[in-house]
């Protein structure tokens, strides 16, 4: 349907001298279209298809992350519903729930659930900003420009225009996503310090961290160094809530200031010169980084009790793991995909 609504919309360019006013948002193709023939142009092939439409990109976009709101609302909502007390959520396969309790929500110790109601209203409201982000999704898709620049209405959107190999605009964007990320870290550590805590498995209860902001021990985390030897699982060695939630708070400050830097910047010297800035390589950046966060979280998910506690998520959780490894050497394989078409098509 999105291919036809796209030919139909791009038909509206030989009207634009008709009616230049009306047709001009709803036409106008994007630059360094994707090349006539091959995968890009069948209806399974993606987002790709939308290379140099960033209206409808966008729309994609919302539309991916409505469906993925409205499965962990609904998941959320039938745990609930299901939901025996007395018995471990691991029994139960309430693994939403534990997410939800590890954050301190209305759980108590040993991770006893005191009260479901709060996890219903967690559920609801993500059904509600499911139907949200559809709704952006079907605007950018049935009356939005193709092209964000062409937006005639008084908003932001053509601030957020973007051409492939367009260094600068593209580290614009990023920066946005950086500060977006880095708030939602500090906001998780600043609840977990001074709102209502969080779930500690150390000592079994919910309460206030105080957290540890030396970076040294978090810098040796990342290089496999922990309690005075090396380990191969690197961060996941972690054994300590306080160093879990300092952790948050670098990070989140580092992407505060990373957005900053990226916002007012342009790339430049070794930020610059090894990379290639076209929609295939930038989408195998991505899919590097999706990789590496799929393949971390296995072994965070598999080891490390302090993020995963055992009472919330079983002591087996080999699982869920093996699902996170198998999501992160799938986009890895994707990164390796789409770079080498993105290396060929400047060779």
């Amino acid at each position: 349907m999105t291919t036809f609504l796209r030919g139909g919309r791009g038909n509206a360019k030989g009207n634009v001298k008709g009616n230049k006013g009306k047709a001009k948002g709803r036409g106008r193709q994007g630059r360094n279209t994707p090349p006539s023939g091959g995968f890009t142009t069948e209806w399974w092939a993606g987002n790709i298809r939308f290379l140099d439409s960033s209206g409808l990109l966008l729309g994609a976009h919302l539309a991916h992350a409505g469906l993925i709101t409205l499965w962990a609302g609904a998941i959320l909502v039938k745990e609930v519903a299901g939901f025996t007390p007395g018995v471990p959520l691991p029994e139960q396969g309430a693994y939403l729930m534990a997410h939800i309790a590890a954050l301190g929500v209305s759980v108590g110790p040993g991770g006893e659930i005191l009260d479901t109601y709060p996890y219903f209203v967690i559920g609801v409201l993500h059904l509600t900003l499911s139907a949200v982000l559809a709704a952006g999704g079907l605007y950018h898709t049935f009356k939005g420009p193709n092209v964000l620049a062409d937006d005639e209405g008084d908003t932001l959107a053509p601030k957020f225009e973007y051409t492939w190999g367009e260094p600068k605009k593209l580290s614009f964007i990023l920066g946005h996503h950086l500060l977006f990320l880095g708030a939602a870290c500090l906001a998780f550590a600043a609840n977990a310090s001074f709102g209502g805590g969080i779930y500690d498995p150390t000592v079994g209860d919910v309460h206030q961290i105080s957290p540890n902001l030396n970076p040294l021990p978090m810098l040796g985390y990342i290089f496999g160094i922990a309690n005075g030897g090396w380990t191969p699982i690197g961060m996941a060695a972690v054994d300590n809530m306080e160093t879990l939630v300092g952790g948050h708070f670098l990070i989140g400050a580092l992407e505060l200031a990373g957005g900053t830097f990226h916002i007012l910047s342009t790339p430049f010297g070794i930020e610059a010169k090894p990379w290639s800035y076209s929609g295939e390589a930038v989408l195998s950046y991505s899919l590097a980084a999706l990789a590496l966060m799929g393949l971390s979280s296995a072994l965070f998910v598999n080891y490390c009790d302090v993020a995963y506690a055992p009472e919330l998520f079983g002591a087996d959780r080999s699982g869920g793991a093996a699902t996170q490894l198998i999501l992160g050497v799938l986009c890895l394989g994707g990164h390796l995909w789409h770079a080498i078409r993105a290396q060929r098509a400047v060779a």
